[in-house]
């Protein structure tokens, strides 16, 4: 059974995301080289719309580029009449990422 609450880029396929709300948190990964746990940072958003499609998803992004590239969206919520298409190239150190944002569709 798949539970898909959680967005999830697959390389080379543009994910177009609307956020209602974001946090920073804490949380426990499992590294998939080492296989041993760690502790990251994550900015986490709340996505109610997916290619158009409503959802109620969450993002997680531990990526430090992308997080740069969200962050001037942050303050004040700005991101709320924003969508972001999010393109993921790339896998393991290599992964970089193209964010477009335009005005969220009424």
């Amino acid at each position: 059974m798949v539970l898909e609450n959680y967005v999830k880029l697959t390389p080379g396929v543009p994910k177009r995301l609307h956020f209602t709300d974001h946090a920073l948190v804490t949380k426990t990964l499992t590294d998939p080289l080492l296989g041993r746990s760690k502790e990251v940072r994550s900015l986490e958003f709340l996505v109610d719309s997916e290619d158009g499609v409503k959802v109620d998803k969450s993002f997680s992004v531990v990526s430090e580029k992308l997080a740069a590239t969200l962050e001037p969206w942050l303050g004040g919520k700005r991101y709320l009449a924003y969508e972001f298409t999010i393109t993921r190239r790339g896998e393991g150190f290599v992964t970089s990422y193209t964010v477009d944002v335009t005005p969220a569709r009424a």
